[in-house]
């Protein structure tokens, strides 16, 4: 699976943006999706996560109830719509895609995004 992340930019605190992931290459549909994010000096962190089937989502307790994931599988992208963002969000956002395992954990992943940079001004 090949994965295109866009979307990303520079916004005030408080602002909005949704990061995008397209995939393309075998059957999006039979992955489970998700998006982790890495700031400067920091380890990458899990971000949120979504189920094959669209049933399932899965967030870090730093982003409930202001981020929400979403996918489309017949357009073969995966969405993270941002509100309220925080100058602590600033980070390289990744989508990534995975068969099997647990969501929250990046090893688990087997394809990766190039990412896309959100920059949080306060």
């Amino acid at each position: 699976v090949q994965l295109q992340a866009s979307g990303g930019g520079l916004v005030q605190a408080g602002g909005s943006l949704r990061l995008s992931c397209v995939a393309s290459g075998r059957t999006f549909s039979g992955y489970a999706m998700g998006w982790f994010r890495q700031a400067p000096g920091k380890e990458r962190e899990f971000v949120a996560a979504i189920s094959r089937n669209n049933i399932s989502t899965y967030y870090a307790d730093s982003v409930k109830g202001r981020f929400t994931i979403s996918r489309d599988n017949a357009k073969n992208t995966v969405y993270l719509q941002m509100n309220s963002l925080k100058p602590e969000d600033t980070a390289v956002y990744y989508c990534a895609a995975k068969q099997y395992g647990s969501v929250y954990y990046d090893h688990e992943y087997d394809f990766w995004g190039q990412g896309t940079q959100v920059t949080v001004s306060s």
